[in-house]
């Protein structure tokens, strides 16, 4: 009976002119595009400056600022005050004021992200560059002041991503978006596309049982999951030639029980829902939510202490630190297992539920 239940789910799926294409161009699509958009990096940051002493010095420091990858050089201004002006009118980020040795940095923080790394690199650059700079401090009394050059040294020491690729840092997170996506809004409209159709009735009305009922319209999920991370590891290691450090096995175990938890979680969903709409709209919510709180693009520590605590029972979560750990540090199951077992006991526990919340009126 199983069988033959997995076979008319794809059949429905063939018989659809959408859903084949969009299972085979998304993960596609997504790896082609994605990499290249979802980065941290802040570039082409303009930089006015205003160079007061003029000096040899100053000059090579505005040269090393012109050629690097980060900043597009402004030009320099004759007076601060001229350099604030690019600043309001938005046509400059960054001013660097060179004046008796000592350099200023003033940063546009309207995008505090885009402020505060601006001013990093441009903080790094004058500090590499040997280039002196006085900083002031107090000696005896506040009103006596003591002014001497200081340099920084450092040598920093790269464990992990030696080459300091963004990429290699977001494509195992676009793994959990492209899983999440396909295997969780499929089952979504599934069961309410049939309740829509009248097509639940003629179900309701045999002896299949709901385990076996469920267990079909999982199954074929799963079997696209396995599909689509296939086609995510392959593009990974064509496209940009990254491949995971760890075992790839240990790679589709955490794509499939990610893949349990969405697919049941869908199922729980259309369950509950009466038209597609609902069920959309339901799981948009859900999916936003789980995404935003997971870590994907910001580290769960920086979250408010109430935030942070929603990770505990975010599948998402326990995917992104697993499925990195084995990218970037080459962890294997030792390193995961925590994160395996989390995902394992999330994923049971959201299938147990699609059974029961699966109403069958005979």
């Amino acid at each position: 009976m199983l069988k033959y239940l997995i076979k008319k789910e794809f059949l429905q799926i063939r018989r659809n002119a959408f859903l084949p294409r969009l299972i085979v161009i998304f993960p596609i699509v997504i790896m082609f595009i994605m990499p290249w958009v979802m980065q941290m990096e802040v570039k082409n940051i303009v930089v006015d400056v205003v160079d007061i002493d003029h000096t040899v010095e100053s000059q090579r420091l505005i040269q090393q600022i012109a050629a690097s990858n980060y900043f597009i050089f402004g030009g320099q201004k004759a007076t601060y005050a001229e350099a604030m002006k690019d600043i309001e009118k938005g046509k400059a980020d960054l001013i660097l004021e060179i004046r008796d040795g000592k350099y200023l940095i003033a940063a546009n923080a309207v995008n505090g992200t885009k402020g505060a790394m601006g001013s990093a690199y441009l903080s790094q650059i004058v500090t590499n560059s040997g280039f002196k700079f006085q900083v002031s401090s107090f000696k005896s009394s506040p009103q006596t002041l003591d002014f001497r050059p200081q340099t920084s040294h450092f040598s920093p020491l790269v464990l992990y991503n030696k080459g300091q690729d963004y990429k290699l840092f977001m494509i195992p997170a676009l793994f959990a978006i492209v899983m999440m996506l396909m295997t969780g809004f499929l089952p979504t409209l599934n069961i309410v596309g049939e309740k829509e159709a009248g097509t639940i009735e003629q179900i309701n009305v045999t002896p299949v049982s709901k385990w076996s009922f469920i267990l079909a319209k999982l199954i074929p999920y799963w079997l696209i999951a396995l599909f689509i991370i296939t086609v995510c590891l392959l593009l990974a290691w064509v496209v940009y030639g990254i491949t995971p450090a760890g075992p790839v096995w240990l790679v589709y175990v955490l794509a499939m029980l990610l893949a349990l938890f969405f697919s049941s979680f869908g199922l729980i969903i259309s369950n509950y829902s009466d038209t597609m709409q609902q069920a959309m709209f339901v799981m948009w919510f859900f999916v936003v939510s789980i995404m935003l709180l997971s870590g994907l693009f910001t580290p769960t520590r920086s979250m408010p202490e109430w935030a942070y605590l929603t990770t505990y029972i975010n599948p998402m979560h326990y995917f992104i630190e697993a499925i990195r750990t084995v990218f970037i540090r080459g962890g294997g199951l030792h390193e995961t297992a925590h994160q395996v077992l989390a995902l394992a006991g999330i994923g049971t526990l959201m299938g147990c539920w699609a059974v029961q919340s699966y109403k069958k009126n005979s």
